[in-house]
């Protein structure tokens, strides 16, 4: 942060600041980001995360959810923020928010309710965190301690994070605000409130922890919990949501159990393959039909966007990203000629017998010298964009490293990975009373009868009656 530059402006504001109030709480709190600057970072944010996580391709689902958003915010103390409710398509058990009214909740999430108001009420919470500004807050605490942020405006120096997929920009850093054990409570109260003023059964929001910390203690496969990284101690929520609703008038019947769960009948479940998956450090895509292998031992992550990769001394990274590029040759030479990188003359080739072209370079970031190679490669209609780079003292140990993955690039032919589908829930309702157990060998799943018994809330053991609604598990073949 260059500070020095910002200090007698970002003092002014400091000085000029006063004590508002919260319009949720009613508390008086010292606050240097406007309204309006919130709306205009969520605005501005949102496209960044729908780039990083993409949105599920349901129209009638996205607008259900949203639906049970707007009937939560308009009852809210900020009812005329431009609120906007999205669903996207990540297998994470998550939901969050973006100052100004952004909430965004998860497919993967949505798998584990059993009822709309359990739904409601993770989204109340998030609205809460809204309406009680808490991102805000979090920002005005920081400019405090830093006196970085000018007026309230997120501020990053034009560096080497353009290159970076993913979590290179400002949007995407308002995502990694911590908020306090207070503020997550009083989102808990808050989302309470709203489940209660919409005519919600208030008595289903301590059930959404009891799943939360199933989930949690399951583990593994990628299930954990993100809400959770920020959301701690789910059974304790659990016991004080039940200990709150004892101090409400809480006469809301909507539950909506049966009508919740026949929207959730072919929704993508898990990780979707067709989307790219990784056997080890093998990364295949069954729908651009092309598979790529990085390094071994590195971290990997597929994203909307493209592939991320970093070494394992995390002084290495490596992405694949789709280029705008008419050419491999055209997308090196202007990849080359871009603000802040020097590099030679691209170089043209071929992998595989595409037609690619490459150039190594170097670039300054946090005063840093990287260095790294550039690749661009034709197929299948597209231009594809590797890069790999590393500090320039350490370049010397990747550089064949990451231009042997460069040269991996290729079709994919494997016949199994091209069939591969992805799993999806499917609802069943029951003609006679029966178990879990007894409902899976009737109707197999591709996950495990305790994974069943998370998604639906039920033991195992435990006789489901005759006419209720169950979800399983179906699809694949699985890669």
């Amino acid at each position: 942060m260059r500070s020095v530059r910002y200090l007698p402006l970002a003092a002014v504001a400091l000085g000029a600041a006063g004590c508002a109030v919260n319009p949720a709480t009613g508390q008086h709190q010292l606050m240097l980001v406007t309204e309006s600057q919130e709306i205009q970072m969520g605005r501005e944010s949102d496209p960044a995360v729908i780039a990083q996580y993409g949105l599920y391709p349901d129209e009638g689902l996205q607008a259900y959810v949203a639906g049970i958003g707007q009937r939560l915010a308009a009852r809210s103390e900020r009812p005329e923020l431009p609120w906007t409710f999205r669903l996207v398509d990540d297998p994470a058990v998550n939901a969050f928010a973006l100052p100004g009214g952004y909430i965004y909740v998860t497919r993967g999430i949505l798998a584990y309710f059993n009822s709309e108001a359990e739904l409601a009420s993770v989204m109340g919470h998030e609205i809460g965190h809204v309406t009680a500004r808490h991102s805000a807050q979090q920002m005005t605490q920081q400019q405090i301690a830093q006196v970085g942020l000018l007026a309230g405006a997120i501020f990053l120096p034009q560096d080497w994070s353009n290159l970076a997929l993913s979590v290179g920009g400002a949007g995407l850093q308002l995502l990694f605000l911590k908020f306090s054990r207070d503020d997550e409570s009083q989102a808990d109260d808050l989302g309470m409130r709203y489940m209660v003023r919409a005519d919600y059964d208030a008595r289903e929001m301590p059930g959404v922890y009891a799943m939360l910390d199933r989930v949690s203690s399951a583990g593994g496969g990628g299930r954990m919990p993100q809400w959770l990284s920020t959301h701690p101690d789910p059974l304790n929520r659990e016991q004080r949501m039940i200990q709150h609703l004892d101090t409400l008038q809480h006469d809301g019947t909507v539950v909506n159990h049966d009508g919740y769960l026949r929207r959730l009948d072919g929704l993508v479940y898990g990780v979707n393959p067709r989307e790219g998956f990784f056997r080890e450090n093998v990364f295949l895509h069954p729908d651009l039909r092309f598979r790529l292998d990085f390094p071994a031992g590195w971290k990997t992550a597929n994203y909307k966007g493209g592939v991320v990769a970093a070494s394992p001394n995390d002084d290495a990274r490596m992405q694949l990203t789709l280029s705008e590029g008419a050419s491999a040759g055209a997308a090196a030479q202007v990849f080359g000629t871009q603000e802040g990188i020097q590099a030679g003359a691209p170089r043209a080739t071929t992998i595989h017998g595409l037609r690619a072209a490459s150039l190594e370079f170097t670039a300054t970031s946090n005063q840093t010298t990287l260095q790294g190679l550039a690749t661009f490669i034709e197929y299948g209609g597209n231009v594809y964009e590797l890069l790999g780079y590393s500090t320039s003292a350490a370049w010397g140990s990747y550089r064949s490293t990451i231009s042997a993955s460069h040269g991996s690039f290729a079709e994919l032919t494997d016949q199994t990975a091209l069939r591969v589908q992805p799993l999806k829930l499917a609802i069943v309702q029951l003609d006679a009373a029966m178990t879990l157990q007894r409902f899976n060998q009737r109707y197999p799943s591709q996950v495990p009868v305790d994974e069943l018994a998370r998604l639906n809330a039920v033991e195992a053991t435990a006789t489901m009656p005759r006419g209720a609604l169950v979800k399983r598990v179906v699809g694949g073949p699985l890669p």
